[in-house]
């Protein structure tokens, strides 16, 4: 006899579900949204056209989705490494914005510096700045047993106002203080030297930023799999109460952890200074959003390092087309509805890759004992 619908964890996941669920949630998801296109006046296909269109094969539609997809790499490994630790590093967004201030320092203050030289400079300020500002959750967590997911959240905010406050109400050394800045507040553009060169391909530019994030997921994947430093993250994230009794140290691990998961977010934020805005613009970085859409893009690919350069494609490519697509008969509201809607069933599908659902057997015995007393009632 079956009962109530019941859900358990798969112990182990075969590798064709772990890439037909999300083809099939993607395939579901263009169905559910060509309905929603067809109930607002708007013909599905040639809509899906002038999406891939937009995002792949206009001029110059390949390099924008890459633009876009660049900063989403860097936060997406940043929520997927330390998440598979269950480490709950919320504050991306935040070691972000720290990021986009170190690089920004550091660009300024040796804009001399021949151009390789700068760039790395860059790239370790912005870490080493997100960094230390994942440091503080991460000890608060470790130490004091404080919920790493409202610390680090919180200090989004904190990262955010910092940065307004040094471009818009102080004579920070970030602030542009010529007499043509003095009515409209803004940052000091950085120098030549400073803009990291795009690797040329025909039309199409692929951002340094992007290849540096590529190079850091492989980088990832191996930490994560082939060395004890990634068997004893696998661990904690499986059981920490058998990595306490194995030995492992797991206080130094979960600032470890934190600290790695918030230099990759300042990394973004070097990328975002030396790719693409040259200057630190809190609002920009802040309308963005990237840290917290990081997080969508490190749960659709499962916490894989590799799969986090895919998806953060996709969502790159959404967010382009979405900027093509709007206009007077297609509002901004139905975009982020169509957007939503892809999202949200690939997330749902996730639960069909990680839990088995089915029909809850009752024992025989138990039914043979029900039938009994039934019986026995009768009588």
């Amino acid at each position: 006899m079956t009962g109530p619908l019941h859900i358990e964890r798969r112990l182990d996941t075969p590798r064709w579900l772990k890439v037909a669920v999300p083809l099939a949630s993607v395939f579901l998801a263009a169905i559910i949204v060509g309905i929603l296109l067809a109930a607002t006046g708007h013909n599905p296909f040639s809509t899906y056209h002038q999406m891939y269109s937009a995002s792949v094969t206009a001029d110059g539609a390949l390099s924008a989705t890459f633009v876009y997809a660049t900063p989403l790499l860097f936060t997406g490994l940043c929520a997927a490494f330390a998440f598979r630790m269950r480490t709950w590093n919320i504050g991306g967004e935040g070691q972000l914005y720290m990021g986009a201030v170190g690089a920004s320092a550091t660009g300024l203050a040796l804009g001399d510096w021949p151009r390789p030289l700068l760039i790395v400079a860059m790239v370790v300020g912005g870490c080493l700045a997100g960094m230390v500002w994942a440091c503080i959750p991460a000890l608060l967590r470790a130490y004091l047993r404080t919920n790493e997911i409202l610390t680090s959240l919180m200090l989004n905010y904190v990262g955010g106002f910092l940065m307004y406050y040094l471009i818009y109400d102080s004579n920070s050394y970030w602030r542009d203080l010529s007499p043509a800045a003095a009515v409209f507040p803004t940052g000091k553009t950085l120098g030549p030297n400073a803009t990291w060169p795009g690797i040329m391909i025909g039309s199409f530019t692929l951002p340094l930023g992007f290849v540096l994030g590529a190079g850091l997921a492989i980088g990832l994947l191996v930490l994560i799999r082939k060395t004890r430093y990634g068997f004893e993250m696998r661990v904690m994230g499986d059981s920490p109460q058998a990595a306490n009794y194995s030995g492992i140290r797991t206080k130094r691990k979960i600032v470890s952890v934190m600290a790695i998961s918030g230099g990759i977010a300042g990394i973004a934020g070097s990328s975002q200074i030396g790719d693409f805005g040259h200057v630190l613009d809190p609002r920009g970085l802040e309308q963005a959003q990237y840290g917290y859409t990081g997080i969508v893009v490190a749960a659709l690919a499962l916490y894989n390092p590799i799969a986090v350069v895919l998806v953060s494609l996709l969502i790159g490519g959404l967010t382009n087309a979405g900027f093509a697509l709007e206009g007077p008969s297609f509002p901004t509201g139905l975009v982020g509805t169509m957007q939503g809607i892809i999202l949200f069933t690939v997330l749902g599908g996730e639960i069909l890759a990680r839990y088995r659902i089915g029909l809850r057997r009752r024992p025989a015995v138990a039914a043979r004992s029900d039938a009994a007393v039934t019986t026995g009632v009768a009588s």
